[in-house]
């Protein structure tokens, strides 16, 4: 009965925050109705939504999400290929645990690792 999952991540600005994901990351807008406060965004299969958090230290933010890939190394060199900056702990690489995996950090240092099965 379940049918998805739409994780909500804080942000500080929503231009910057629509900038980045649909500029660097290739997500376009969920809806026409724009909302002063919050923004939902959404790449083939996937969609985000982010709420206003003006007051966000992005010190503090833990803000992550696991998103699930079929072709992790191709979105990895289409990002590399956007400018987007890998995390530095997170290159692309197969993992103990058996994902092949890489991170980033958007403007408000939610964390975004594209993950992939290895085997």
């Amino acid at each position: 009965m379940l049918d998805s999952i739409i994780p909500k991540l804080p942000m500080r600005n929503k231009t910057i925050t629509e900038d980045y994901y649909i500029e660097k990351l290739g997500f376009e807008r969920v809806s026409t109705v724009a909302y002063d406060d919050y923004v939902m965004l959404k790449k083939e299969a996937v969609e985000i939504h982010f709420f206003k958090f003006k007051a966000l230290n992005i010190k503090e933010n833990y803000g992550q999400i696991y998103i699930r890939t079929s072709a992790v190394d191709e979105v990895y060199q289409s990002f590399l290929k956007n400018n987007v900056a890998i995390h530095p702990n997170g290159n692309l690489q197969t993992k103990p645990w058996g994902q092949r995996e890489f991170s980033l950090l958007d403007p408000d240092n939610n964390l975004l690792t594209f993950g992939q099965d290895a085997s």
